[in-house]
């Protein structure tokens, strides 16, 4: 019988450490990256990042989770045809802005000033993705997968509740067994539809993930309990899209082998 699999939920994060926004479906191309998904950045000093020829940074130098677990306590939405950015403090509506324009721009960069002067190491600024570049963690990170069964083993390891969100993947699967993601690396995931992914590599999981993504809290220690329970800290997988498609919520798709 050939194994399969199933979408939970569809995730993208507009920009790069802020929240995420749960989807119903996304259409995916070819060769290309999660609709939508690490469109922006927050460059925290100077990074040197050049949009003209933009070359894979460290997060680091960036605003991120990570180290900046105050970021976890906004709420944001992105608006694709409007490119409007709203940013909620707790019950207030703290920023809107285009990203499209300089002024609107500016707005979110004086709101990061205000909201965590003691993180800055430099003036922080909007970064935007040029065509066929963003900005993820890792070079080739076209499609974010996480294991609901592999989220499911880290709470026994950590003895806590785990909310999948603290992984930030695009897609959240089910039905395989705990940490089974992470030897499906060179096979292919095909939908029903014919959208067929290729797993490219494991997810190597860093602090971010000990940050509560509801209360914004540093409040475990997941990638440590990864290292002591299986000698690796990696959960789930990257994928690249060789066949482009639509994927939903409740899609199932059969997983080949790799040769």
């Amino acid at each position: 019988m050939t194994e399969t699999l199933r979408i939970a939920a569809l995730h993208r994060y507009p920009v790069k450490g802020l929240s995420p926004e749960k989807l119903d479906s996304a259409a995916l191309t070819a060769g290309d990256y999660f609709p939508g998904d690490r469109l922006y950045a927050v460059e925290n000093g100077p990074s040197g990042y050049d949009p003209a020829a933009p070359v894979h940074q460290p997060k680091i130098k960036f605003l991120m989770l990570m180290r900046n677990e105050a970021l976890a306590r906004l709420a944001t939405r992105y608006d694709d045809e409007t490119r409007t950015l709203v940013i909620r403090e707790g019950d207030r509506e703290a920023v809107r802005a285009d990203l499209g324009t300089r002024e609107g721009r500016l707005a979110v960069e004086a709101f990061f000033r205000r909201f965590m002067p003691g993180e800055l190491r430099g003036p922080p600024k909007v970064l935007t993705a040029p065509e066929g570049f963003r900005f993820t963690d890792a070079p080739r990170g076209y499609v974010s997968l996480v294991n609901l069964a592999s989220v499911a083993a880290v709470e026994d390891m950590v003895g806590a509740a785990v909310d999948p969100l603290r992984f930030r993947a695009n897609l959240h699967v089910e039905g395989l067994a705990p940490f089974a993601e992470l030897d499906l690396v060179g096979a292919e995931l095909v939908s029903e539809a014919g959208l067929r992914l290729r797993v490219t590599k494991r997810t190597v999981r860093c602090a971010a993930t000990n940050v509560d993504p509801a209360t914004g809290a540093r409040d475990l220690a997941i990638p440590p309990a990864l290292q002591k329970a299986l000698g690796h800290a990696d959960c789930g997988v990257y994928a690249e899209v060789v066949t482009g498609g639509t994927v939903a919520a409740g899609d199932r798709f059969r997983i080949e082998p790799a040769a």
